[in-house]
């Protein structure tokens, strides 16, 4: 879960905290503390507090305003404007960016091929690049079947996808990281599910192990075993 993503959201826990914010956010300008105290009804005192609140919790960013030709004396005000934070929890972990982002390089992929066939083809390739680039962090050496089932675990968990151990020698995502899309488009979803993952173990080189699609195991549809193994 984004940590960053449950500061905003508990910083945002305070009315005074979301009136500013959205003061910040419709002003279209660097606001100051005075404007803020008199957008809330606060003291100034009070709305500083507040600002340096939603600045630490990554929601605005602040500067001194720069000196003009009026100004001569005295220190410069600091304003506030709103970051491009995209804040967001899902509980439990969904992909929809993931998810669309497959799906738009389907639709751009190889025209000779059906789009759903193109998207397969994009998850797998997002799934080999995000193995590879662990495997070039880690330098895990050859994985045993064990070691790599350990890997794809964290290596899904960073990602968000929540996976768990349902018994010894297999890791399942425990929900999916596509739904609800996939309540209306089973093997569409799955399918990508399954691309994507096993595009992963490519990038990982983790060859002890497979991506296996087990649609009645009552979570997600996809779970990673030793190779040849479909014993549960």
């Amino acid at each position: 879960m984004d940590d960053a993503a449950i500061q905003a959201l508990a910083a945002l826990g305070d009315e005074s905290r979301r009136r500013m914010f959205a003061f910040a956010r419709r002003a279209g300008r660097p606001i100051s503390r005075d404007d803020a105290a008199a957008e809330v009804g606060i003291s100034r005192k009070l709305a500083a507090f507040h600002l340096e609140r939603l600045v630490e919790a990554g929601l605005l960013r602040s500067h001194f305003e720069q000196a003009g030709r009026l100004r001569k004396v005295g220190r410069a005000p600091k304003l506030y404007e709103p970051t491009d934070a995209d804040v967001r929890v899902s509980i439990p972990p969904r992909q929809p960016d993931l998810l669309a982002a497959i799906l738009l390089d389907g639709v751009l992929g190889d025209e000779q091929e059906s789009p759903l066939e193109s998207s397969r083809r994009a998850a797998f390739r997002r799934g080999e690049r995000a193995g590879e680039e662990v495997r070039v962090r880690t330098r895990p050496g050859r994985l045993s079947a064990e070691r790599a089932l350990t890997l794809s675990e964290a290596t899904l968990s960073e990602a968000g996808f929540e996976p768990v151990r349902p018994r010894p020698g297999c890791v399942r995502l425990h929900s999916c990281p596509f739904h609800p899309l996939a309540a209306t488009q089973p093997e569409a979803v799955c399918g990508l599910n399954h691309a994507f993952v096993s595009g992963l173990l490519s990038g990982l080189e983790a060859t002890t192990v497979e991506a296996v699609l087990d649609p009645d195991g009552g979570e997600c549809c996809v779970e990673i075993t030793a190779a040849g193994d479909r014993s549960g």
